[in-house]
């Protein structure tokens, strides 16, 4: 998750994420990812929902709403700040242990915070997840093993020329 300024000792983003996910499930969403961004006297909080099949302008009109109200009832955002709904895109961001599940045999682009075979950004097929960590077949490393703890940040990177080809990415 983005980080962002701290309220207590959970990150802003946190807090939200608390708050948040159980509004997107009443919905039948997923809460992907939250971004604060604080901006001086106003910030931008950026919430990331999904669901199979993707989401629509109303599904998101729908919660922003209801998220509005639930984070000024808590009043967990410190100051001004805009809210922003939107579909995490193709290349998803993966966070969760079951995102990472949910992806395996598909290509992802991982950001360690520490150097990996010698390296902190890896790129390749994930081959297997569980709660610990992943194993990623590394495009230029071969065969890995990544602790979930050592991932920064971890996209799903659609396979544009194997959907051209007719397979699934």
């Amino acid at each position: 998750m983005a980080g962002g300024e701290r309220m207590g000792s959970k990150h802003v983003s946190d807090i939200v994420m608390d708050l948040v996910e159980p509004v997107a499930e009443e919905h039948g969403l997923e809460l992907v990812d939250v971004e604060y961004q604080p901006h001086g006297r106003h910030s931008v909080l950026r919430l990331y929902l999904d669901r199979p099949g993707g989401v629509s302008l109303d599904d998101l009109a729908d919660v922003s709403r209801e998220v509005s109200d639930v984070l000024d009832a808590h009043d967990a955002v410190p100051g001004q700040y805009t809210l922003e709904c939107s579909s995490p895109g193709i290349n998803r961001r993966l966070r969760k242990p079951e995102d990472f599940v949910r992806f395996c045999g598909k290509s992802v682009r991982v950001r360690t915070s520490t150097p990996i075979a010698g390296s902190r950004n890896l790129s390749g097929l994930l081959l297997s997840a569980d709660a610990d960590g992943i194993e990623i077949e590394d495009e230029s490393r071969g065969r890995l093993a990544v602790p979930l703890r050592s991932i920064e940040r971890a996209h799903y990177e659609h396979d544009f020329a194997a959907e051209l080809r007719g397979g699934r990415s």
